[in-house]
């Protein structure tokens, strides 16, 4: 299988979506967002690698945005404000 800077790979194993930085030898230099938005780049034998779908990574995409919709909201429930009191007057 041939790798192409541009391409986006996953790991045979799974994993996030990489995108392939530059081929050479018996490697592909990968990079991908961490989960804190952290960029990494990382040598990875090509035999553990596999080209992504178009529908995959759009797949991938999605669940990670709906995991930080999550912990978003997670968050905001933690930070639950108390209702205000009513100031109208009850005569």
């Amino acid at each position: 299988m041939a790798f192409e800077p541009g391409d986006v790979v996953f790991l045979k194993s799974g994993g996030s979506a990489m995108t392939v930085a530059a081929v050479g030898g018996d490697g592909v230099d990968c990079l991908w967002l961490g989960e804190e938005g952290d960029l990494f780049r990382e040598a990875i034998p090509t035999v553990a690698l596999m080209i992504a779908s178009d529908s995959a990574a759009e797949e991938d995409h999605d669940e990670d945005e709906s995991a930080r919709d999550q912990s978003d909201l997670e968050e905001a429930d933690e930070d639950e404000v108390k209702p205000a009191k009513s100031k109208r007057k009850t005569g």
